[in-house]
């Protein structure tokens, strides 16, 4: 980038809210000189700083590309409107936050795909930064533009816009990917090449080489390669031994507050529940856990690198972990003098965590989270929740008496087979909740009760037991959130939230969406729609323009349920788990069936077809 426009980034900072989110330079970063033999990447979170910098996934591969001494990495975060706006009046592009280097300017440009109703991000970030936003419209010199995450598991509604995705794992891959790019560069190879030989990689997915067609009802007739050479399936990357996976020992540290402001630790990857909403669940399987010595190692060297006061023990379910007692004490008896204190934001209310919950408090004491999602034992069956009241009930219980008062309970709405009765129930639990709050003696529990109750609109996910099943549609979305209002209200210490309804319709809308879906995406962007996950940025009337202006319908992707025998836009990814155990546990949930955790024996769901996988 010329010096004018250099000087030009300064005086915008001055003009801008939260100017912290684009001065970069902070503790711990890394910036690298870029020799002509050197692969420059450019890491891009499409959402704002704050969110970005809480992101641990991007911590991760930061420190992985820059220990390569043939890379480098730069971040790239997605600018509030208000730089955004400013950056296109002066014709500046979009930069990375360690050199100000422009985003056309490196030879890779990654996302993470963490959240659907950031894809708008993704097209107005490489608007700004001088890429043209259709794969099939980048010239030579551009970058690649790749990108992986949890919702790259269905890449077809991003297929016009990215060269490359990578499925799973990334830690090992995205060197490969990066080395890939950078050899063929440096030999001239032309894009299409390049492209090519990047689908050789394990766990890589190039949708230029595919072509997919559609019968007149609109659903998806056929998905095949488009030359020899090009699987008709991808299988996704797992990184078997997390001690031997790369983990930073040094994070950069904001200057401005963030969403999570703290260490994260990695404790164990996956999860053996087999939640049939979770797709987390099921794309992150099979269960790894990370050694109590190696975190222990690699706490000592964060706290030392950072400064942070607080350890989150980072996982889908930190109280599933075989040896978190263990862990918990070593890292009290270790920072505890030093006032750094330890937190355990995801926990299962089935989890024995009294010990835990009395050793983590010494220090710090913030509110407890935990999962419930049904209200019903009937209805917790069904999505395999596998808790009981009772199990709800202790976990309270002994909050309450290891000194909390501040819970949270997480519920979904909307899902399959729900009827008022089950939602009728919370108000039901809710009085339990607050009732083992109280038979505390009073000089024994916390002052201020405070029982949050959130309540998610349940959206079908890919790869999941429900991926077939319809979601409500919006009216009854929200005759169901009033429904719930009206039955909290009476119950005391009680606080009820809710989500935007509209949100989690059209999140649902392109989490199942095929590759037509990116025409809505691009039409809804070109209409002004970015920052969709914010509250005061979302504008569903302008998505709907975009729907109607595509000729397409939302409740075919939202609110349609689909035959065991529909062909889905991502069957041809293969995620470790089977379509056909999918289908067996969507015929259970229909039976209130429970399937017993994978650590009591395997259930057969197809991931022993992986190298290293261990069966219990």
């Amino acid at each position: 980038m010329d010096t004018q426009k250099l000087a030009a980034i300064d005086r915008l900072l001055s003009r801008v809210e939260k100017p912290a989110r684009y001065i970069g330079g902070e503790m711990n970063t890394q910036v690298k000189p870029r020799g002509k033999d050197t692969a420059a990447f450019a890491f891009c979170f499409p959402d704002t700083y704050e969110v970005a910098m809480s992101h641990l996934g991007l911590k991760i591969l930061y420190d992985i590309l820059n220990r390569q001494p043939d890379m480098l990495c730069e971040r790239v975060m997605m600018p509030w409107h208000d730089m955004a706006d400013h950056l296109r009046r002066e014709d500046i592009p979009l930069f990375s936050l360690e050199t100000r280097t422009a985003l056309h300017e490196f030879d890779l440009v990654g996302f993470t795909l963490q959240y659907e109703m950031s894809f708008t991000n993704i097209l107005e970030m490489l608007s700004l930064g001088g890429i043209a936003l259709r794969g099939d419209e980048r010239g030579q010199d551009e970058p690649i533009v790749i990108a992986g995450g949890p919702c790259a598991f269905n890449p077809e509604p991003l297929s016009a816009f990215i060269d490359c995705f990578v499925i799973g794992d990334a830690e090992t891959a995205i060197v490969e990917v990066t080395r890939c790019v950078k050899q063929l560069r440096l030999a001239g190879a032309a894009r299409v090449d390049i492209l090519y030989a990047l689908l050789q990689i394990e766990g890589c997915y190039v949708p230029s080489l595919y072509e997919a067609s559609y019968h007149e009802d609109g659903t998806l007739q056929g998905f095949a390669p488009l030359r020899e050479g090009v699987p008709a399936t991808v299988r996704k990357r797992i990184e078997m031994d997390l001690d031997e996976a790369s983990f930073p020992e040094s994070i950069p540290v904001p200057y401005t507050e963030i969403v999570h402001d703290r260490i994260s630790l990695e404790i164990m990857r996956g999860c053996t529940r087999g939640c049939r909403f979770c797709q987390a669940g099921m794309l992150y399987r099979p269960v790894r856990e990370r050694s109590p010595e190696k975190l222990l190692a690699l706490a000592e060297k964060l706290v030392a690198a950072t400064g942070y006061e607080e350890i989150s023990l980072s996982s889908l379910s930190s109280g599933d972990y075989g040896q978190l007692a263990e862990l918990v004490r070593g890292l009290m008896d270790r920072f505890a003098k030093d006032r750094v204190s330890v937190s355990l934001p995801s926990m299962r209310v089935d989890s024995l965590v009294k010990q835990t919950l009395e050793e983590t408090r010494a220090v710090k004491k913030s509110g407890l989270t935990l999962a419930p999602e049904a209200a019903t034992q009937r209805l917790r069956d069904v999505i395999n929740k596998g808790v009981t009241e009772q199990d709800i009930l202790r976990s309270v219980s002994d909050a309450f008496q290891s000194g909390w008062s501040n819970v949270k309970l997480y519920f979904m709405i909307g899902l399959p087979t729900e009827t008022d009765e089950d939602l009728e129930a919370f108000a039901d639990l809710a009085r339990l909740v607050t009732g083992a709050y109280f038979a505390v003696p009073r000089e024994q529990r916390a002052p201020g009760l405070r029982v949050t109750m959130s309540a998610a609109t349940f959206v079908p996910k890919p790869l999941t037991p429900f991926q077939w099943a319809a979601q409500d549609a919006l009216p009854e979305i929200k005759r169901k959130q009033a429904l719930l209002r009206t039955a909290l209200r009476p119950v005391k210490g009680v606080q009820f939230n809710w989500h935007e309804p509209e949100l989690s319709v059209l999140e649902a809308c392109v989490a199942r969406g095929d590759r037509r879906m990116g025409e809505v995406i691009y039409a809804a962007w070109q209409r002004g729609c970015r920052l969709d996950g914010w509250r005061e940025h979302f504008k569903f009337d302008v998505w709907l323009e975009a729907f109607a202006a595509c000729g397409l319908d939302p409740d075919f992707y939202a609110a349609r349920e689909r035959g065991e025998r529909e062909l889905l836009p991502w069957d041809f990814i293969d995620a470790g788990v089977t379509r056909q155990y999918l289908w067996l546990e969507r015929e259970r949930a229909m039976a209130g069936t429970v399937t017993p955790d994978c650590r009591d024996g395997c259930e057969g769901c197809g991931l022993r077809r992986f190298d290293g996988v261990c069966v219990p």
